[in-house]
């Protein structure tokens, strides 16, 4: 701006007008009220106890007041593009980790819970193991023990002899004649899978003298050919059962009795301990080489009151897998 004088010729001298200082405000601290002239921020109130600060013009030449340096909030500093774009790089990483562990736990545990042979990449031939349905137990009679209990000193199988039989594999069909009279078998069609005749008839009076009460059967034949034949001998107390068991019919070595198509047979030595049930005691063996157009298989188990005899056979060669499956299900059907 500039100022207009009167001189004394009458002339008007214009004289440049002194600047204006300028006026340098305290910067604003947390507990100091806004600038007069402004509006306060929406939804804020001042703090109790201070007074509103009066700005007073500084004197011209002199440097603005000190600021406090902890009043001092620097404005944060962007973020160069590059730091962003690693940032989302790490985040979108992260998240697919978190994402595929999850996806690979659950992974892991439906293999666990997969037969091998359900898995791609991983399928083998099968081992050779039947499927059978699910094994259910029959109900024990009202007040009746199981035949382990401590209260069940003989050892007596109150349920149903015929429902304790293992039921036939899926597509195996059915072996009729061992079906019996409402589901009891006649003796001497037990004894007939005997090979001896003089051996049928010591057979028969050892089940006479230790007082048996019947025989439940059921056999039946896989599409492979194997048949497979199940007795279960029911007597009056377990020791009976026991002691026809250990002491007339089975030797550690070998049977004491040889069934049809049988020539020699041994101890199954590759019987895997594993497969044994508590409580019940099994003698397997099989027909030792060589032998005839079929192998045979058969295993005898103790029970408490019952002795069960299971025997398989097949031409050219009986499979171990099944045998051992049938004599596991058919003795936890018994424990």
């Amino acid at each position: 701006m500039t100022e207009q004088t009167e001189s004394a010729n009458g002339t008007e001298r214009v004289e440049p007008a002194a600047q204006d200082t300028p006026q340098v405000s305290p910067a604003p601290t947390a507990e100091t009220q806004p600038t007069p002239g402004t509006q306060p921020v929406p939804g804020t109130q001042p703090v109790p106890g201070t007074q509103p600060v009066s700005e007073t013009p500084p004197l011209p030449g002199t440097p603005p007041p000190p600021v406090e340096p902890q009043t001092l909030q620097a404005p944060p500093e962007p973020r160069p593009k590059k730091d962003r774009r690693v940032l989302r790089a790490v985040l979108r990483w992260t998240a697919a980790v978190v994402v595929f562990g999850a996806v690979g736990a659950s992974a892991a545990y439906g293999i666990t819970r997969m037969e091998r042979t359900d898995v791609p990449g991983l399928a083998t031939e099968s081992d050779g193991r039947w499927d059978y349905p699910t094994l259910l137990k029959p109900p024990l009679p009202s007040g009746s023990p199981a035949p382990f209990a401590d209260a069940n000193k003989s050892g007596t199988h109150y349920a149903d002899l015929r429902e304790l039989l293992l039921p036939a594999p899926e597509g195996a069909r059915a072996d009729a004649a061992l079906r019996g009279k409402d589901g009891w078998l006649p003796t001497k069609t037990f004894l007939a899978q005997y090979a001896d005749e003089t051996e049928r008839g010591t057979i028969a009076q050892l089940l006479t003298d230790y007082g048996l009460r019947h025989i439940a059967a059921r056999g039946w034949t896989t599409p492979d050919g194997t048949r497979t034949r199940i007795y279960l001998l029911q007597f009056n107390t377990a020791a009976v059962a026991d002691e026809l068991f250990s002491a007339k019919l089975t030797n550690y070595s070998l049977p004491s009795y040889r069934v049809r198509g049988a020539d020699v047979s041994e101890r199954d030595e590759d019987f895997p301990p594993s497969a044994e049930v508590d409580d019940v005691e099994s003698a397997p063996y099989v027909e030792s080489k060589p032998y005839g157009a079929e192998q045979v298989r058969q295993a005898y188990l103790s029970a408490g009151d019952t002795i069960g005899v299971i025997v398989q056979s097949r031409k050219g060669t009986a499979p171990a897998v099944p045998f051992q499956q049938t004599v596991t299900l058919q003795s936890q059907l018994l424990g």
